[in-house]
């Protein structure tokens, strides 16, 4: 129980050194193995254009099937998070046991639609006749391994929610150690090209699946997973559903954004605009990655102290992450206004493309300056439960505001290019000052409720 007890012991400052770096560390491996993976389909002989676009279509439904299992492990882990600060344990483990249940009912039910379905999607998506079958190899494939990104990517959250961050990142360094490895086997050495590419991807993930189960069911966890707790019921689940909307919604518009960001892009400024935006898209995902690990390291903090009823150290949890978050956002944005050019020059060459990247690089991260506010405040709302605020925070920046100003925006403005790239610093400004402005009112309320239930 010694990880249990240092979430509600240790100092703050400490403990979060202790979570999130971990965290960030697997964050950056899991994103070094998917461009090491696009490396090696991209290198095929004869056929690795192809290949590559084929995985590029594929994407929207790989980034799918990864925010379903956000809905059960990002909603169930911080809720199991708080029970275990309230001391009842027997309601985390139902937790882990439900939505475990969960996770495989979801991978049944997108094996089954994506085996029938993944060719019109994929024609959906952006494949054409030349592409469509590279498409649907990787697909065919990687559907069968469903259940295993499901199982690794979701209850490894509960991991990181009993304090294990060190465990938690080695289920992402088994995946992506394996992955590296079995690529160029399969896909070389085998002559499966793209086929051994997700053949590849299956294997590293049932591994980390492996390893994830061995570890909840063994000795050394604090939550077990027990075949007794793993029948649904209603009231263990849907608040757990509830509180995952946020990040599957943040997370499954995503492929939705990038088609109308390219959409847009292509009529107004063409394959260079477009050529573009995947680089911005690119910095933007990399650059979330070491917020996306310090707000994991944090949530099982706050959610702990949350269920303990310890207002003072949740304070403390929350300005701890705040500092952290704005002081990395802030040099970020310093980084990509001082030098766009350098930083466009880590993905390509040409001269005059450089010049136009840089230049919508410096618009699009326009009000990266203040993501840290908002990164931290959500994840807040999330650590402490509050299911209502987050998922209404997660809609209203990407599909209330940033959608309708990619296509609003360049009504109003002459250069319609720059309107589009707009549309992003637009959205998170407005909707960094309203996640401010909810966060201070109703924070502040949750800890003066969690004082005087204490005090009674």
């Amino acid at each position: 129980m010694a990880a249990e007890n240092e979430l509600g012991t240790l100092p703050v400052k400490k403990l979060l050194a202790k979570l999130a770096m971990p965290a960030i560390a697997a964050q950056v491996v899991n994103l070094l193995y998917n461009v090491v993976d696009r490396i090696y389909i991209g290198h095929i002989p004869e056929t690795g254009k192809l290949s590559l676009t084929g995985l590029g279509v594929c994407m929207p439904l790989i980034m799918l099937i990864s925010a379903f299992a956000a809905l059960a492990g990002m909603g169930g882990a911080p809720r199991a998070s708080i029970m275990l600060g309230r001391g009842d344990k027997d309601e985390a483990e139902r937790i882990l046991g439900n939505c475990a249940s969960l996770l495989l009912l979801i991978s049944v039910s997108l094996t089954v639609v994506f085996l029938f379905f993944a060719e019109p999607f994929l024609l959906t998506f952006g494949a054409s006749e030349n592409t469509i079958s590279y498409a649907m190899d990787y697909m065919r494939i990687y559907t069968f391994g469903t259940v295993f990104v499901q199982m690794t990517l979701g209850l490894n959250a509960f991991i990181t929610a009993e304090g294990f961050a060190k465990t938690s990142m080695k289920t992402i360094l088994i995946g992506a150690v394996s992955n590296i490895i079995l690529d160029p086997v399969f896909i070389f050495l085998f002559g499966m090209g793209v086929k051994g590419a997700a053949l590849a991807t299956v294997i590293s993930q049932a591994l980390s699946a492996a390893w994830v189960l061995s570890f909840l069911t063994g000795r050394q966890t604090i939550l077990r997973l027990r075949p007794e707790n793993m029948r649904l019921r209603t009231k263990t689940i849907l608040p757990c559903i509830l509180l995952g909307l946020s990040p599957f919604v943040m997370q499954s518009t995503e492929s939705v954004l990038n088609v109308c960001f390219n959409s847009s892009l292509l009529k107004y400024g063409g394959d260079t605009a477009v050529g573009a935006m995947t680089i911005l898209g690119s910095l933007m995902q990399f650059s979330m990655l070491p917020l996306s690990g310090l707000s994991q390291g944090a949530q099982p903090i706050t959610g702990y102290n949350f269920g303990a009823g310890n207002a003072e150290r949740v304070r403390e949890s929350f300005k701890m992450l705040l500092k952290c978050c704005l002081g990395y956002s802030a040099l970020l944005w310093a980084v990509v206004m001082l030098f766009p050019r350098q930083t466009a020059m880590l993905f390509a060459g040409d001269a005059a493309f450089l010049d136009y990247t840089a230049w919508a690089l410096r618009i699009y991260m326009a009000a990266e300056l203040l993501m840290g506010i908002q990164i931290a405040c959500q994840q807040t709302f999330i650590a402490i439960g509050n299911a209502k605020t987050s998922l209404f925070l997660a809609v209203y920046r990407k599909i209330l505001l940033l959608i309708p100003l990619i296509y609003i925006l360049p009504h109003f403005i002459e250069q319609k290019d720059m309107a589009v790239f707009l549309a992003e610093p637009v959205a998170d400004t407005i909707a960094v000052t309203t996640t401010a402005i909810l966060f201070a009112w109703q924070f502040r309320k949750a800890m003066q409720k969690l004082e005087q239930a204490k005090n009674v």
